[in-house]
């Protein structure tokens, strides 16, 4: 993200500075005064390309430049300000805060800039051009914010509710797991009753059952915090906890679907995965390979490839789609939210992106407590 940013400004640059030399060349060719033109826009352009620090304080200062330079042409007699580069920079200036600020800086920016253009024009003789210029750029900078500021309201709207659904999702699985777990701790109470009256010297044996069912739960119950459900969701049936069978019947099925897809499964004699672990690894295949499908037509194989380290289960998703293809057809979507959002939720990391050689990537690392079974 920061380097699309460090991109665009570079773009964004380059495009004030040309904007610069063509205005001050036209100038200078007409025998008209340039340096007012030029100094403006520079600063302004300036400003614009320096907003990250302090949106708000940028474009106020843009505003004083552009308006003090109106002023100063105006008494002048010199061509009238903004001029185009000023222009530019104000609309950049004008959108970025009120797309970005808090509402109630963003609507008095606005209302600022539009008073103190106003203000220049009522104060100055006809026709005072520059001033009508900088009140339409600036209504026009405040439509684009406020325009943009919509559509990354309806984003992260969106991308909120991924999140909520899958954290619902993924608190019913871990729900009925718990649930499992104490009622074998309330089973096993129960017969540890009936073994201290009648066998007191199988007593140990019996406690020690009850203390590995009560840390799997608290185990669990680690993992649920932090997720959201809602207070009228009632859980269903207990799902059915995907294992490799599933794995391997989820690959077969997208073989007829996108290139062929290599499975490769860690040792069948490892320790079992946890449900919710097991879970979260077909959901990141199955969405994984949906992506392949969809945006890599050109590749030829994947690969998935789940590990079993102690203490961790990885599982890597992999094509090898050509590099320019990898670049410019990958969205990240909605299902990398809830994927990232899943594992995250389990105290695991994830990432997804273009390999160096061409292709995407995939990968999701989920922790395993020592000794867990399913």
């Amino acid at each position: 993200m920061r380097r699309t940013a460090m991109v665009g400004n570079a773009v964004l640059g380059a495009g004030f500075a040309l904007v610069l030399l063509v205005m001050a060349a036209q100038y200078a060719a007409q025998g008209r005064v340039w340096a007012l033109d030029a100094a403006t826009g520079a600063v302004v352009c300036a400003l614009a390309l320096g907003r990250e620090r302090h949106r708000g304080a940028a474009a106020a200062l843009g505003l004083a430049v552009a308006g003090a330079a109106a002023l100063i042409a105006r008494e002048a007699g010199l061509p009238g300000e903004p001029g185009a580069a000023a222009v530019l920079g104000l609309l950049v200036l004008g959108g970025s805060a009120v797309r970005t600020l808090p509402w109630r800086p963003a609507a008095a920016l606005g209302a600022a800039g539009l008073a103190l253009m106003t203000a220049g024009l009522l104060a100055a003789p006809a026709p005072a051009t520059s001033f009508r210029i900088g009140i339409e750029v600036w209504a026009l900078a405040l439509a684009a914010g406020l325009g943009l500021r919509l559509l990354d309201h309806r984003r992260r709207a969106a991308a909120e509710s991924v999140r909520r659904d899958e954290r619902l999702a993924l608190a019913r699985e871990l729900h009925d797991l718990v649930a499992h777990h104490i009622t074998g701790v309330v089973v096993q109470t129960q017969a540890a009753r009936i073994v201290a009256r009648k066998r007191p010297e199988q007593l140990d044996e019996t406690l020690a059952g009850i203390e590995t069912a009560g840390a799997d739960a608290l185990s669990a119950m680690r993992r649920v915090v932090g997720l959201l459900r809602a207070a009228d969701d009632t859980p269903g049936t207990a799902p059915t906890t995907p294992g490799t069978a599933e794995l391997a019947a989820l690959v077969r099925r997208f073989d007829d679907h996108g290139p062929a897809v290599q499975l490769h499964l860690p040792d069948q004699n490892a320790t079992p995965w946890p449900p919710e672990v097991a879970t979260t690894v077909h959901r990141i295949v199955q969405e994984s390979l949906t992506n392949v499908a969809r945006h890599a037509a050109h590749a030829r194989t994947a690969q998935v490839t789940v590990a079993h380290p102690p203490g961790a289960l990885t599982v890597t998703v992999t094509d090898d789609a050509p590099p320019a293809h990898t670049r410019h057809l990958r969205p990240v979507g909605f299902g990398l939210l809830g994927m990232r959002e899943r594992v995250e939720a389990l105290g695991g990391t994830f990432t997804a992106g273009p390999a160096p050689t061409g292709g995407w990537t995939v990968h999701a690392e989920l922790p395993v407590p020592t000794g867990a079974t399913r």
